[in-house]
C-alpha cells in the first residue's frame, strides 16, 4: 500500500456555486508536502500545505483535514465514462494504491511515511462544484449509487508525506463501520443511520450528532 501522488489545489473560478473560487482542481506535486491538523472547520484551513478550501461551510477543519481517493476506484471510473482520469481528478488530496479506501473502518489509522498518522472521520458526500468540475450531467447521482466516495481523514500525527510513501494500516477499530456503509446511512439509506452508532466518538463530529439526533428521536 503506498501513495502514487500527492495532491494540492489551486484556486479556480466557481460557477457552479456562489463563491468566489474553488480548491477542488487538485495537481500532483513533487517532494515533500507538510501535513498538520488545520483547527475548527470555518477557517479554510486543511490538513497539506499550500491547499485551502473555500467552501468553508462544508470543507475543510479538523475531520475533514485530508481527502483520499483510491487509484483502482478512479480507474473504474475511467473505464465506465470512457475518459482518462489523472490524480487529483475527483478533488483528492491523496490519491493511493492497493488500499481499501471504502473499506476502511471509521477510526481506522493510517500511518504514511515515516511519520504522519491519519484517522479516517468520514466519506465525502458529493456537491455540486464535484459536478461541475467533471462536466457531467447528473454525476451527483451517479457518484451516489456507486457508493465509493473516498476517505476524510483527521491528523493525528503531523509530518511530511511524498509520493512513494508506504501506507501502514496502525490501528483497526474492533466496531464494523466503514466509510461505503457510513455514505450509504447519509445519502440513500438513512435507515442504516443506528449503526453508525458503533463507531462512536471516531465518527466526524456533524455525523455523529446526527445519529444521536436520528437516535433520540
Amino acid at each position: 500500500m503506498r501513495l502514487l501522488s500527492v495532491n494540492v489545489g489551486r484556486p479556480r473560478p466557481n460557477p457552479w456555486k456562489r463563491l468566489p473560487s474553488t480548491g477542488i482542481d487538485k495537481r500532483p506535486v513533487e517532494g515533500p508536502v507538510a501535513v498538520t491538523a488545520p483547527g475548527p472547520k470555518g477557517t479554510g484551513e486543511v490538513g497539506l500545505a499550500g491547499d485551502r478550501a473555500h467552501d468553508v461551510k462544508n470543507h475543510g477543519g479538523t475531520d475533514q483535514a485530508v481527502y483520499a481517493y483510491a487509484r483502482e476506484d478512479l480507474d473504474a471510473w475511467a473505464a465506465e465514462l470512457d475518459r482518462p482520469l489523472s490524480n487529483g481528478d475527483f478533488g483528492e488530496n491523496l490519491t493511493t494504491q492497493g488500499l481499501d479506501v471504502n473499506g476502511a473502518l471509521i477510526g481506522e489509522r493510517w500511518r504514511i511515511g515515516p511519520d504522519v498518522i491519519l484517522e479516517v472521520t468520514s466519506p465525502r458526500i458529493p456537491c455540486v462544484t464535484f459536478e461541475g468540475r467533471l462536466g457531467i450531467e447528473g454525476w451527483m447521482t451517479r457518484f451516489t449509487e456507486a457508493a465509493v466516495p473516498g476517505a476524510y481523514l483527521r491528523v493525528i500525527e503531523p509530518g511530511d508525506v511524498r509520493a512513494g510513501d508506504t501506507v501502514e494500516i496502525v490501528r483497526r477499530p474492533a466496531h464494523d463501520v466503514t466509510v461505503a456503509l457510513t455514505f450509504r446511512a447519509l445519502t440513500r439509506e438513512p435507515e442504516l443511520l443506528p449503526r453508525l452508532e458503533a463507531a462512536a466518538d471516531d465518527l466526524h463530529r456533524e455525523i455523529r450528532e446526527r445519529v444521536r439526533r436520528r437516535l433520540s428521536a
